[in-house]
């Protein structure tokens, strides 16, 4: 036994001094551990107790906050509210007038009615001279064809930069009680560039054969044009072709007029109100129009805007379809509409055809609740709750 003793001495040569230093040491390690995990606690609980501060305080401010606002409300004077409610019933006025102005420019107007395309903010101007377009016709029997010579423009608005003449043959559908007329021909004169007193002189030979003069007329409009937006219609003037001789030119010079609407075609719109989802689905089921010569190897899109409490929403297009004489879509379209018994409404559907360097206006035509022509649809829809109702509506152009 005494010598296991010397032989483990002999392998641990340690002294009682170094002992006690190591175990010094570990004492003060472990103290030192108990130090950093009582420091932090004291953290983590300082840092509780502030988020709980913090969330008292803002359920104390929303709450002061709301009672604020009722006593706000309680403390308004009758007059307040009624002063309130007036500028409120000022601004849905204001708002008729804006969907009034829009839908005179897609109503019809005696003799005819003039494309929403051309809509500007100048057009709103009030202008009591317009200017005066000189042209002159030649109608020959022999091979039915209308010479037409635009001249010149003179004294045109201060706005006017660039003005050019779009001009359409109209000739009216042999159907009675029918306002529809079909689009013969359609040209433009060149752009003038910076001239109140534009000079034209071109010349446009129209072929009349298997139409009736008796019911065909001119139309000459002087537009502004514009390279980012639309063209703004400057007037227009209009000649019925039933008043021509044959073999003589005549010479008019026309004090331009404002802008008028033709109707070209009908197209046929399914609406049906969804109250539930808050929203109106609009279909676009047929076009129709008589303007034959016109249809050629193009296709037609139609596109729908909504406007909501003066709110544009987003717009929305149909696939393309091959033009005929009665184009079927029967596509239906989804837009929101929270309270339909209450929203001033506006819908407005353009017709399209593509053509080489863009696409081209075919007509159009609203409806809604604050619309003169469109408001029967409008009522017969909120009558059927769920339930599609279509109608024909007729295309401006």
């Amino acid at each position: 036994m005494s010598s296991q003793l010397s032989s483990f001495q002999m392998f641990l040569p340690i002294s009682d001094t170094l002992k006690y230093c190591l175990l010094a040491l570990a004492i003060a390690l472990f103290l030192t551990a108990l130090i950093i995990l009582a420091c932090k606690m004291h953290q983590y609980y300082k840092y509780k107790s502030s988020i709980l501060k913090d969330a008292k305080f803002m359920k104390a401010t929303s709450v002061a906050k709301k009672t604020e606002g009722n006593v706000l409300v309680k403390s308004l004077s009758p007059g307040f509210l009624e002063t309130a409610r007036k500028e409120q019933d000022s601004k849905i006025q204001l708002m008729q007038k804006e969907m009034e102005k829009l839908e005179v420019h897609l109503t019809p107007s005696p003799p005819s009615t003039e494309s929403l395309d051309d809509m500007t903010s100048e057009s709103d101007h009030t202008r009591e001279f317009r200017g005066k377009l000189k042209f002159s016709l030649n109608f020959s029997k022999k091979t039915m064809t209308l010479l037409l010579t635009v001249i010149e423009a003179t004294d045109l608005p201060d706005y006017s930069r660039d003005p050019f003449v779009r001009i359409r043959v109209f000739s009216k559908v042999d159907e009675p009680q029918s306002d529809v007329q079909s689009v013969l021909h359609e040209c433009e004169t060149k752009v003038v560039k910076n001239s109140r007193n534009p000079v034209f002189d071109e010349d446009f030979c129209l072929s009349l054969k298997n139409y009736q003069l008796s019911n065909t007329c001119l139309k000459l409009e002087v537009k502004d044009f514009d390279k980012y937006s639309r063209h703004t219609l400057i007037g227009e003037t209009r000649v019925a072709l039933r008043d021509l001789k044959v073999s003589e030119t005549l010479e008019f010079c026309e004090e331009l007029q404002e802008k008028t609407k033709d109707i070209i075609g009908e197209v046929l719109i399914s609406l049906k109100c969804l109250p539930t989802a808050q929203k109106i689905e609009v279909g676009i089921l047929k076009f129709k129009t008589s303007s034959l010569s016109i249809i050629k190897e193009r296709d037609v899109y139609a596109r729908i805007d909504v406007f909501s409490n003066q709110q544009k929403q987003k717009h929305q297009k149909s696939s393309l379809r091959a033009k005929s004489k009665v184009t079927v879509f029967n596509e239906t379209f989804l837009f929101s509409l929270p309270d339909p018994g209450k929203t001033h409404c506006l819908v407005l559907i353009s017709l399209y055809e593509t053509v080489a360097n863009g696409r081209k206006l075919i007509g159009q035509t609203s409806l809604g609740n604050q619309t003169k022509s469109g408001h029967n649809h409008w009522d017969q829809m909120m009558q059927t709750i769920r339930q599609p109702v279509a109608d024909w509506h007729p295309l401006y152009i």
